[in-house]
């Protein structure tokens, strides 16, 4: 089974990596040196924690074995273990993309892979 990883981005975010074919590092990826990735246990926390009080926000799921080497899996938030890439972030590498509305309408289709 192939395991999903997925990424949050603002919608200005998603249109610039839509135009440039790769995602331009801003934020704590800039700052952190990596795109950091959650897994869908730990999306909820990451989007409450990261994300409160934005109405629309982009989710992008990656299938993790094609990121190969450059995709670590470090300790961060509770002890977890988190999907970092250090490489660039291409559109090529997004199996699914959803829209998110504050009220998550769909979202749990999406993680389960009803609506992609």
């Amino acid at each position: 089974m192939t395991r999903l990883i997925y990424k949050i981005l603002m919608p200005e975010a998603d249109a610039q990596m839509r135009a440039d074919g790769q995602l331009a590092p801003s934020g704590v990826d800039a700052a952190d040196g990596f795109i950091h990735f959650s897994t869908a246990a730990q999306l909820s926390q990451t989007l409450d924690k990261h994300y409160a009080g934005h109405d629309a926000l982009i989710i992008l799921s990656v299938r993790a074995d094609i990121l190969g080497d450059d995709l670590l899996w470090e300790v961060s938030r509770g002890g977890d273990l988190f999907p970092h890439l250090y490489a660039p972030f291409e559109t090529a590498h997004i199996a699914a993309r959803f829209a998110l509305n504050a009220a998550r309408d769909g979202f749990d289709g999406f993680l389960s892979g009803v609506a992609a």
